[in-house]
């Protein structure tokens, strides 16, 4: 399956940020705290060179706690700072700017030795589309400033947006990259719904979350199906959970596009627990 995905506003969402890039301080990168490798777009490091960033894996409260403390210490290694935030909720948003006051004190220092008067922290958000952009800039503005929606590709154009007076925020519409090197990475993408779902196949989708499943989450697949064990034949496991969840036609064959639904919904419904997709020990590439 060949996942691609990149609407003409999003060629032209890449020039924008290129060019407003020398309008601020920082970037704060916003990725999916579930596959934080697949969800940063490969794109962003090319066009913002050497800005400082922070890293946001957002959506944290849905992904498994210990992978994403994994994730936060690969960043640091790699000497990029990296927060987890749950901008739905509101949580772990105080330590934004507080970071990026830490990665800006020397270049403020210098503007005061020169005179200048304090200003605002001037700061980039960038991500794909869902990251969850919009839900994160009303929380830190407390306004509802910016349109969200649980679709991908809400917000279209830029705009600027004070938090307070520490902090100007320049929101830019989200960018995905024209083709999946790894077709994996779109799976991930489609699965926690960075996607539109209208383009895809979503039994392809649910096959790979249940092999995840089975691999790294075997008790919850077991649990939340009544399986057991967990049928190493595919289409035996597509029978099983239709038997255990009533998706059937004509009340005996398998509705599989209904099985492929439900499986993807109770995964971003969270009825599987916090999961995540990916470890930095075996990194994706996009």
């Amino acid at each position: 399956m060949t996942i691609q995905w990149f609407p003409g506003h999003m060629a032209k969402a890449r020039r924008e940020v290129t060019e407003k890039l020398k309008l601020v301080d920082i970037i704060f990168e916003l990725v999916d705290a579930r596959i934080p490798q697949s969800s940063r777009n490969p794109m962003i490091d090319e066009i913002i060179q050497h800005k400082p960033r922070v890293v946001l894996l957002n959506k944290a409260d849905m992904a498994d706690k210990e992978v994403t403390a994994e994730w936060i210490r690969h960043f640091k290694k790699k000497g990029i700072t990296a927060l987890a935030i749950n901008s739905q909720a509101g949580t772990g948003l105080k330590q934004i700017v507080a970071e990026a006051k830490v990665l800006l004190a020397e270049k403020f220092d210098r503007l005061r030795s020169k005179g200048v008067k304090p200003r605002a922290i001037r700061a980039m958000i960038v991500g794909i589309p869902n990251a969850g952009k919009s839900t994160l800039i009303n929380r830190l503005a407390g306004k509802n400033l910016a349109k969200t929606g649980n679709m991908p590709g809400v917000t279209k154009a830029q705009q600027w947006i004070k938090v307070g007076k520490e902090l100007e925020l320049l929101d830019t519409p989200g960018i995905l990259w024209p083709k999946f090197e790894d077709q994996e990475v779109g799976l991930k993408l489609a699965l926690t719904g960075a996607i539109k779902d209208a383009i895809l196949n979503l039994e392809d989708v649910a096959v790979y979350a249940l092999r995840f499943l089975e691999e790294n989450y075997p008790v919850r697949l077991e649990e939340r199906y009544n399986l057991s064990p967990v049928p190493e034949d595919i289409v035996e496991l597509f029978d099983k959970i239709g038997s255990a969840r009533g998706a059937r036609i004509s009340g005996r064959e398998t509705d599989y596009d209904k099985v492929a639904e439900l499986v993807i919904r109770d995964i971003r419904g969270e009825k599987l627990g916090p999961l995540s997709f990916e470890r930095p020990s075996v990194p994706a590439e996009g």
